[in-house]
């Protein structure tokens, strides 16, 4: 495995290696040039095979990050899956300025043309009070969620930590949410010892998320599991928290039904409260720092569920409008799914170089856009 796995779990390894000389090993090495063989050889679509020139590829081959990442630590996921979108993910904050040669290009091409010359602006909300109800009559939205995810400052990405690391998060995080009040009152379930009963009713909403995929598996983003890992509802259930999931929180505010709105609201109000008690990790020119560079920015994801027979049979126009408002299509169960019942699940794309206000903005008009010519057809 790459080269943060397999860090000693003591504290002080990260000053330690910042002293030692930064060889990346002849077996990490060796891998690296195989997989990059067999990934130049493979038809793979992903962004890492498209930017992942022979030139750049020796120019960072040899690099590795104070927490003793290397170039495979980062590309890993993408070697072993040639089908995935991306293929690439940072073990750690400082990953996305040490592998910048090969990070920027991708955040570019992902997020609409952000340059590496850009720089993300200061969060702001905006005026929440504009969002309203997109679908009143409840004719084709069947629910509406708008999530986030945030690293705390002074913590690795998954890869990285160590298992104490994780416990001590899990701590952090659920005496923060334990204090969260009003319509965010809620409990905090975590993973390790979960009983069957409590397991089966997160199951039920929908609300349990299971050990990471084959992407995230070979990004190392699953280690010591479930430590560390734990699940935060509000007693309404239309606020929820994922400790330890891909990112270190990812904060969601969902509902049945077109109110983006009400979710909106919502989702600013438990983030500020949050940010009030514990740091987030933020960065000038990236904003919001995340695992995954197509989160980066306002790491902002609004999305509904929603029902458009007629444009569904009409592919082509789906794909036209959400190109048009840079929208998302999925299925119904996410990436990599089909769509059950005619039900698409369609966000906002861009995450970076807009405000969260924007990024939501975004997704608001182009859903009604797309009602409004399902109405027409």
């Amino acid at each position: 495995m790459g080269g943060c796995a397999s860090k000693d779990t003591s504290k002080k390894s990260k000053e330690e290696d910042t002293g030692k000389s930064a060889m990346v090993d002849a077996a990490v090495l060796e891998k690296l040039e195989t997989g990059f063989a067999k990934l130049e050889a493979s038809d793979s679509k992903s962004l890492l095979k498209k930017y992942l020139t022979r030139e750049v590829f020796d120019q960072l081959k040899t690099k590795k990050t104070s927490f003793g990442s290397t170039l495979l630590d980062v590309i890993q996921s993408g070697l072993e899956n040639h089908d995935s979108g991306i293929g690439i993910y940072a073990p750690d904050a400082e990953s996305y300025t040490i592998f910048a040669d090969l990070f920027d290009p991708i955040i570019e091409d992902y997020h609409g043309g952000f340059k590496k010359t850009d720089k993300h602006p200061p969060k702001d909300f905006g005026d929440v009070s504009v969002f309203g109800n997109l679908d009143p009559a409840s004719e084709y939205i069947v629910s509406t969620r708008v999530r986030c995810g945030r690293s705390l400052e002074g913590y690795p990405f998954n890869p990285c930590l160590t298992e104490e690391q994780y416990k001590e998060m899990e701590q952090k995080v659920s005496s923060t949410l334990s204090g969260l009040e009003g319509e965010l009152k809620g409990t905090f379930y975590p993973l390790t010892g979960m009983d069957k009963e409590t397991q089966q009713k997160l199951i039920d909403d929908h609300f349990l998320f299971k050990e990471g995929d084959r992407f995230l598996q070979a990004a190392n983003a699953c280690r010591f599991w479930p430590t560390g890992r734990g699940i935060f509802h509000n007693d309404a259930k239309t606020f929820l928290v994922w400790c330890n999931e891909e990112d270190h929180l990812r904060i969601i505010s969902m509902q049945m039904g077109g109110d983006l709105g009400t979710v909106y609201r919502r989702l600013v109000s438990a983030v500020n409260d949050i940010e009030k008690r514990l740091p987030f990790s933020h960065n000038d020119r990236l904003g919001f720092l995340t695992f995954c560079p197509t989160n980066l920015g306002t790491t902002v994801r609004a999305s509904v569920h929603i029902k458009v027979p007629k444009l569904a049979a009409n592919k082509a126009k789906l794909e036209e409008i959400a190109s048009k408002f840079n929208l998302q299509v999925r299925g119904t169960r996410g990436e990599h799914t089909e769509a059950e019942g005619g039900i698409y699940d369609i966000s906002n794309k861009r995450r970076m170089g807009l405000t969260e206000f924007d990024a939501v903005k975004e997704m608001y008009d182009g859903i009604a856009e797309l009602i409004k010519i399902e109405k027409e057809l």
